[in-house]
């Protein structure tokens, strides 16, 4: 065991993917650790920041999501801080950067572990990965499987197209970041609901249906064959 971890230590692969991993755990163990603001502690903070405020927003929305802080607690804290609309636009603009800062991340430091090591069936899936269309992101990223930020790490150790992942990232993210920007909406304005805001969570909900069960079906085929 400990000569095959030598051996391991001594391709530079390996010593990137072990360096891939450690990043990551050392992100869960932080958020172990460190506490979330208030949603309605935020709003001061913008004020402080000024018209630098949209851009902080963004840049700090993707840093938090890189470090996987959940992004249901930017997108609300967005819609806290900037109301339902604009606090969705930043925080689709944050899982944008986020999404390209975590696939790059795991391309560099992954993908070659994983493309010298994958045989038979994760092969195959790999292989899918790296035909996926801007739909087939979209279906797994609704996957209740992982953190958005887990995702974008794991998507860039895959021969997935970076394109595809990012339109597909944006095009999922944002149902869930009106709705929920519209919730944090509340905790500035409460009883002024907008339901506007709102209303593309429940189509997303009805996205999510649609897009998992053509999914379901094109796997039913593909094992089936031609009949």
């Amino acid at each position: 065991m400990i000569l095959a971890v030598r051996r391991l230590l001594r391709q530079p692969s390996a010593v990137r993917f072990a360096l891939l991993l450690l990043l990551l755990a050392s992100f869960g163990a932080v958020l172990l650790v460190v506490d979330l603001p208030e949603a309605r502690e935020l709003p001061g903070l913008a004020d402080r920041l000024g018209g630098f405020a949209p851009v902080a927003a963004v840049l700090g929305g993707a840093l938090l999501l890189v470090v996987l802080v959940p992004r249901t607690f930017i997108t609300l804290a967005s819609g806290a801080i900037f109301g339902a609309l604009e606090g969705a636009a930043y925080a689709l603009g944050a899982a944008l950067l986020a999404a390209a800062l975590g696939f790059t991340v795991g391309r560099l430091l992954g993908r070659d572990f994983v493309a010298e090591r994958v045989r038979g069936r994760l092969a195959r899936l790999d292989g899918w990965f790296a035909r996926q269309s801007v739909l087939g992101v979209v279906t797994v990223r609704l996957l209740p499987i992982a953190g958005f930020g887990l995702v974008s790490y794991g998507y860039g150790t895959t021969g997935a197209r970076v394109l595809p992942f990012l339109a597909g990232s944006v095009i999922a993210s944002a149902p869930t970041a009106f709705g929920y920007a519209a919730v944090g909406a509340t905790v500035t304005s409460p009883g002024d609901v907008n339901w506007f805001g709102a209303a593309p969570a429940a189509l997303g909900l009805i996205a999510s249906v649609v897009l998992i069960h053509r999914w379901w079906r094109a796997e039913r085929q593909r094992r089936l064959g031609p009949s």
